[in-house]
């Protein structure tokens, strides 16, 4: 599983909350709907659903993420545990998932276990990476891990919306939207901007290596990335996204 970094997630990398915000304003307002946020990390679109919804709980795998979740919004009903084995059944209205989906990788069994939590017309709202979503920033990291004689452990979930459809209506989920879209997304904290987000997004494959291994992979990647990601002033994360609402 995925060791997170909250705090650097919280400090360096809000952006990922604050992009789905947009995605929040398909979710109507209703007091007495039941929502759940799956893959809530630090809480802080969980805590904005409650203006939908006095009913909301906050769903994440990673510990670090939940504790930190609590700490900042104490008295909401966070959970440890994993999206494929929810125990709910036909309990909400609503799931809403923002940039979690593609840390899953089956799939299949996340969108049946869905389909089992929402009650008859309950709907999933969600957004996550797309086909080809960071493929600049995760072709160069291979070449650098590979250059010290590594191979990635990280593991993503990148479709393209013809196979995302087919694979909810298989569930018998009926799509309603499925969409993919390019979303430049710049990085913060300027030249650091992308080695922050590496050591985030790809601490599964780091985590072993020295800090020597590291900053040369970091430095190889400013190389090769510059002409295409570095826009003079920070850096511009290649990020594709595919935003999905679909019925039960």
């Amino acid at each position: 599983m995925m060791d997170w970094n909250a705090d650097l997630y919280e400090n360096k990398h809000d952006f990922v909350a604050e992009y789905g915000r947009d995605l929040l304003s398909h979710v109507p307002e209703n007091p007495s709907q039941s929502i759940l946020d799956l893959g809530c990390g630090t809480g802080m679109l969980t805590h904005a659903l409650l203006e939908k919804s006095s009913s909301v709980v906050g769903l994440d795998a990673s510990p670090e993420m939940i504790g930190k979740a609590r700490q900042l919004y104490p008295g909401m009903d966070f959970r440890v545990m994993d999206a494929c084995r929810m125990p709910w059944n036909n309990w909400f209205d609503l799931v809403f998932s923002n940039a979690a989906f593609h840390w899953i990788p089956d799939q299949e069994k996340l969108l049946k276990a869905v389909f089992r939590i929402l009650k008859p017309q309950g709907k999933l709202i969600c957004e996550f990476g797309a086909y080809h979503n960071i493929l600049r920033i995760r072709e160069t990291f291979q070449a650098s891990l590979k250059r010290i004689g590594l191979t990635p452990n990280t593991r993503f979930y990148f479709p393209t919306a013809e196979e995302y459809r087919s694979l909810l209506e298989q569930t018998g989920l009926h799509p309603e939207l499925v969409l993919d879209f390019d979303r430049p997304t710049p990085l913060k904290d300027g030249p650091d901007g992308l080695r922050n987000w590496v050591r985030q997004f790809f601490c599964a494959d780091l985590k072993n290596l020295t800090e020597k291994k590291r900053s040369r992979i970091f430095k190889e990647m400013e190389e090769a990335l510059r002409d295409d990601l570095w826009d003079g002033s920070q850096w511009v994360a290649d990020y594709r996204r595919i935003r999905v609402m679909a019925v039960k």
